[in-house]
């Protein structure tokens, strides 16, 4: 008996000691996979959630939640049956209308939509583009447009024409058949860096503009991070008021984007709000000098103390400053630290096209070390056309644009820069004074901020102030309107100088206007601030303040599309 017990025992021990099914191993393989899934999934998101409540706090976090439930909630309400089709159908009468204000329209318009079959005379050519020149618009020759056109006068437009002339089939692409054209971009490059003090070792490369320039220190400081930190979720933190350009920068380049508000009274960006949210995927901190909202100039050296305490790139756009702000002081106004004399700025934007006073199409964008811009070149060695290689987004560029910005910088020199400086910045002064001491618009306008440069922005508690800005456009000006608070600014230029006094005094008129209206609104018991009438409050005002954007994109997309209306 005991020998059979034993035989038995063995037997089953024999049993179990088998080898396992490959289907249960596969079983067993695909649930430990599954599971070690889950924890990274769990650990990835866990993390996001502890980087989102570290960097916009409890508030904040349930704040955007919020906010983003608020516009998902919006946007199901616009696409019910009832409301989209009267939504699509007041989106496709204003674009119409935008249609019939930008698209020449009615008897004597001549439409080119085919080539010619025998190609005009020269004086043909010469007849139409002057009749193009003379077609009805706002009267920047006048001084009546903020921004927009930086003209450094009429002599330096002939020399421009001269250069341009030269160079007109110039392409530094090839800089064996064009050397002067590389000569050129070389030493505006080299100027820009002096202006903005760059130590030894610094370069640069000039751009098609701003926006360019923009793009390439964000695609920069991303491949820095991958290269050098192996960060392949990179992020960036920039205030409320930088440029659309960082957004267009993210957009492109797949960089999830922070933005920092930038509280009243100072209206530069929170240093305690970017300091929550830097990370480990952090590619870059930006500031500006001045930013194009409201002027304002944010606390770089703040930003730089912060950018090297964390080893973060930052980058300084001032391509609205651009050739004013490294002649503030020596034009004898009060100024803010910007370029590279603050050891954390690792990059700077600076448009010679605004300030400079160079032909639009004019950009530079500037970085401490060679080895930062290098993260910003394409180089291709395999194409069967040859090793191909480029700077920045463009290939061909054309050489005339360079020419005519070498001419500027060249012809007008220092002194001619610091009196240009001396003539904007003051007159920005005048018209802040104006506002802030006017008797008739003190009460009623605030200037945003203590703007340095050139910008002026400004708001009002009492009025509307989307109807003020309909209202000087009446009078055939061109102001900017804002958002986010709402308000309106002007960008002073050298036409502006000479009929800033014309501006403030149609500004008190309007003004005086506006009050009159809502004292009529008052005596009929109608409240204060009566509904906006006019396209930018249409725009700003009421489509502005919708929680979902999707109304304000469609317009925007409506106003691309007519700008290739024929």
């Amino acid at each position: 008996m005991a020998n059979t017990r034993m035989a038995m025992s063995l037997r089953n021990g024999l049993s179990m000691s088998k080898p396992k099914s490959p289907s249960n191993v596969l079983a067993i393989g695909t649930d430990l996979i599954r599971n070690v899934l889950f924890i990274l999934f769990l650990l990835r998101w866990t993390r996001k959630s502890v980087l989102q409540l570290r960097g916009r706090g409890l508030f904040g976090t349930v704040k955007d939640l919020y906010l983003c439930l608020r516009r998902f909630s919006y946007a199901i309400f616009l696409r019910a049956p009832g409301v989209r089709s009267k939504v699509q159908h007041q989106v496709s009468e204003a674009i119409v209308n935008l249609e019939k204000k930008l698209v020449p329209q009615g008897p004597g318009v001549s439409r080119f939509l085919t080539m010619p079959r025998e190609g005009w005379t020269e004086q043909q050519v010469k007849s139409e583009l002057e009749t193009l020149g003379e077609m009805k618009h706002t009267r920047w020759e006048d001084g009546r447009v903020s921004g927009a056109v930086y003209h450094g006068g009429n002599e330096l437009v002939k020399l421009q024409l001269d250069a341009f002339e030269r160079f007109m089939v110039a392409n530094p692409i090839h800089p064996d058949v064009f050397p002067g054209v590389r000569k050129m971009e070389a030493e505006i490059v080299a100027i820009v860096l002096d202006l903005f003090k760059a130590p030894p070792g610094a370069a640069g490369v000039t751009t098609s503009g701003g926006t360019e320039s923009i793009l390439m220190a964000c695609l920069s400081a991303r491949q820095k991070a991958y290269a050098e930190r192996g960060v392949t979720e990179p992020e960036m933190i920039i205030p409320e008021t930088a440029h659309a350009a960082f957004q267009k920068a993210a957009y492109y380049f797949k960089i999830k984007l922070h933005t920092v508000a930038c509280p009243s009274p100072s209206y530069s960006v929170s240093i305690r709000a970017v300091s929550r949210l830097i990370n480990s995927n952090t590619i870059l901190l930006v500031g500006s000098a001045p930013n194009f909202p409201h002027g304002i100039i944010d606390d770089i050296n703040a930003l730089s103390r912060l950018a090297l305490r964390r080893r973060i790139p930052l980058h300084v756009d001032c391509c609205l400053g651009s050739f004013l702000m490294p002649f503030l002081h020596r034009a004898g106004f009060p100024t803010q630290p910007f370029d590279f004399t603050v050891k954390g700025v690792t990059s700077i934007s600076c448009d010679t096209h605004k300030y400079g006073f160079a032909p639009k199409g004019n950009s530079t964008v500037l970085y401490r070390t060679a080895a930062m811009r290098k993260y910003q070149y394409f180089i291709f060695p395999e194409w069967s056309g040859g090793v191909y290689g480029s700077t920045s987004i463009a290939g061909s560029r054309p050489g005339a644009l360079i020419a005519g910005c070498w001419a500027s910088l060249m012809s007008v020199g220092e002194n001619g820069y610091i009196s240009a400086c001396h003539s904007i910045v003051g007159t920005a002064k005048r018209l802040e004074a104006a506002i802030r001491e006017n008797p008739s618009l003190k009460d009623d306008l605030q200037v945003i901020g203590k703007p340095l440069v050139s910008v002026v922005a400004f708001t009002s508690s009492t009025l509307n102030i989307y109807d003020i800005a309909d209202s000087m456009s009446a009078k055939g000006w061109h102001l900017n309107a804002l958002q986010n608070p709402p308000a309106m600014h002007v960008a002073v230029t050298m036409p502006i100088v000479k009929v800033v006094d014309q501006l403030i005094e149609d500004l008190i008129v309007v003004v005086e206007d506006e009050k009159e209206r809502e004292r009529v609104r008052m005596v009929e018991g109608k409240g204060k601030k009566g509904e906006a009438r006019g396209d930018s409050a249409a725009l700003y005002g009421v489509a502005g303040s919708l929680p979902d954007k999707s109304v304000v994109v469609q317009l925007a997309g409506g106003f691309l599309d007519t700008l290739y209306k024929a």
